[in-house]
């Protein structure tokens, strides 16, 4: 078997990932290896938890002589950089711990991929380095980086590293730019499971600036077949976006979800935009259709409707999330902020 480091598994994607990986193919003998920080949860992980080909290891990619013992003790030669903090919000209270993990972080990954000569390195990235579209257009994988949030500028720095590693080391990178995903297990800070919650608990669902930012949505398990693709058929020092051509304003979004859950749109709450709100993001997946013969499978009308369904099923997943640290972000976030 193929022993394959994936990072960040115990997050959203990753997790998503990791079950899909792990029940459809015996091939990679995969090291789960995750921080588990507050978007970290290993209740993601229960259909494969026990699969004999996969181990999880708690720790930090920052952590330089961990990860050397992983690289050395289990023979590492892939590696599925997950591993980020990723909610642009957060960046904006504080930006150390984004350049942290997603840049220092991505750092070690690579200095020790590049020392153990790994065969594959794909790192996980985002449309966001691309900065703000009008309204039209799309970002193809040839668009300048020019990242708008600390968040966004760090992911920028990571992707520019690990291009760099390419070009000095030859080292065998693949990066992946996908839009903003959707799905089962994704931390309630990020916008369509907050709307479902705050709706079937009558809160208020806040919406930030005018709800015309326009965001490309594509289903997770799309997604992480994307990323599969790309990492065992990709060019190595290659980048591939992926996206599923559905642009959606944020406020449409939100109507949808209280349509769906019967609720009145008079609990929307338009609260104060946050600094530096990107308008537009629209991905052309040109490159993976024609490269790679990857097509979304899934429409967005039965995505979301799943995506609702499984929050609607999954009450007590989400109800042991939404405490302690969550909660005082929530607050800290929208509260105070109308």
């Amino acid at each position: 078997m193929k022993n394959l480091l994936v990072t960040g598994g115990a997050g959203f994607i990753g997790s998503n990932f990791l079950n899909y990986i792990l029940t459809d193919t015996d091939e990679y003998n995969i090291i789960n290896l995750d921080k588990l920080t507050y978007a970290g949860n290993l209740e993601n992980l229960k259909l494969v938890e026990k699969k004999k080909n996969y181990q999880f290891i708690k720790g930090d990619i920052c952590n330089f002589d961990l990860v050397r013992y992983l690289f050395e003790n289990y023979k590492i030669k892939y590696v599925i950089n997950f591993a980020a903090e990723s909610h642009v919000d957060r960046s904006i209270l504080g930006s150390k711990i984004f350049f942290q993990t997603n840049v220092i972080g991505t750092n070690v990954l690579l200095e020790h991929a590049r020392r153990f000569e790994v065969e594959k390195f794909l790192q996980v990235s985002t449309d966001e380095v691309y900065g703000s579209l009008g309204s039209a257009g799309y970002f193809t994988e040839s668009n300048n980086l020019s990242p708008n949030s600390p968040y966004s500028s760090s992911k920028a720095s990571a992707d520019m590293m690990a291009l760099a590693f390419y070009h000095t080391y030859g080292l065998p990178i693949v990066i992946t730019r996908c839009s903003n995903n959707y799905g089962s297990y994704q931390f309630p800070e990020k916008l369509i499971p907050l709307m479902i919650i705050n709706a079937l608990n009558n809160k208020k669902l806040p919406v930030y600036g005018d709800g015309l930012n326009v965001r490309d949505w594509i289903y997770v398990v799309d997604h992480n077949i994307a990323i599969r693709k790309v990492f065992e058929n990709g060019n190595v020092g290659e980048v591939y976006n992926i996206g599923s051509n559905n642009e959606k304003p944020n406020i449409e979004i939100v109507k949808l979800i209280l349509k769906k859950l019967n609720k009145s749109e008079e609990l929307i709450q338009f609260v104060k935009d946050r600094p530096g709100h990107d308008r537009r993001y629209a991905i052309d997946s040109t490159k993976m259709k024609s490269k790679l013969g990857w097509q979304p499978i899934y429409t967005f009308e039965t995505a979301i409707s799943d995506t609702i369904d499984w929050y609607l099923d999954n009450k007590n997943w989400w109800e042991r999330i939404i405490n302690g640290e969550y909660t005082k972000y929530y607050s800290l976030q929208y509260e105070n902020n109308n």
